[in-house]
């Protein structure tokens, strides 16, 4: 039976290698399942990444807890996420590595990457669930759509929504309390 202490020591330990690493210009590492995965990010990626956090910055205040690629450990094998976006609840304090806790993520949203995208539907979405991340938003510019995941319950989600750009996205039911527009969210 592996010892959970050790297990999250090696997750430490992989992760501080992690952010030694020199990663290459335009490319976002994060570790799912125990693997390291280095995403590029176009253009198409950080214009969608920047129309969502201008819409929390514009509804939560320019100090609200929003990041971006920030590494967060979060439940399952050895996950140190980086999602493209997360807001952290308002008095949230970061532990005493100076990470934030996942247990404070009220919501994530990714943008899909041609080479991960299993891990965005996949481990991803059930380490959010675990975590209790009560919205999770994928956004797909391949597709143009955008899949809306609330209520988790049981390491998955009981809402499942599928949205087209263009159309606006309520989350007003939800801790995000938005109407997110995606008319301006650029296609691939």
């Amino acid at each position: 039976m592996a010892d959970g202490r050790c297990d999250e020591l090696g997750r430490d330990a992989l992760s501080q290698q992690l952010e030694q690493m020199p990663a290459p210009e335009g490319y976002k590492a994060e570790i799912v399942e125990g693997a390291v995965f280095m995403t590029p990010q176009c253009d198409v990626h950080w214009q969608t990444i920047r129309w969502i956090v201008r819409a929390l910055d514009d509804h939560f205040g320019m100090d609200a807890l929003v990041t971006s690629d920030v590494r967060i450990a979060f439940p399952g094998e050895r996950n140190r996420f980086a999602p493209d976006v997360a807001k952290i609840s308002d008095g949230a304090e970061e532990d005493e590595f100076g990470r934030w806790r996942h247990q404070d993520v009220e919501f994530i949203a990714e943008v899909i990457s041609k080479g991960t995208a299993p891990n965005d539907y996949g481990p991803k979405k059930t380490a959010y669930a675990l975590a209790e991340v009560p919205v999770y938003l994928i956004a797909d510019p391949y597709t143009g759509r955008c899949r809306v995941f609330t209520e988790p319950q049981d390491g998955d989600y009981k809402v499942d929504l599928t949205v087209a750009y263009g159309l606006p996205i309520d989350l007003t039911h939800t801790v995000a309390g938005i109407t997110l527009a995606t008319d301006e969210f650029p296609r691939d």
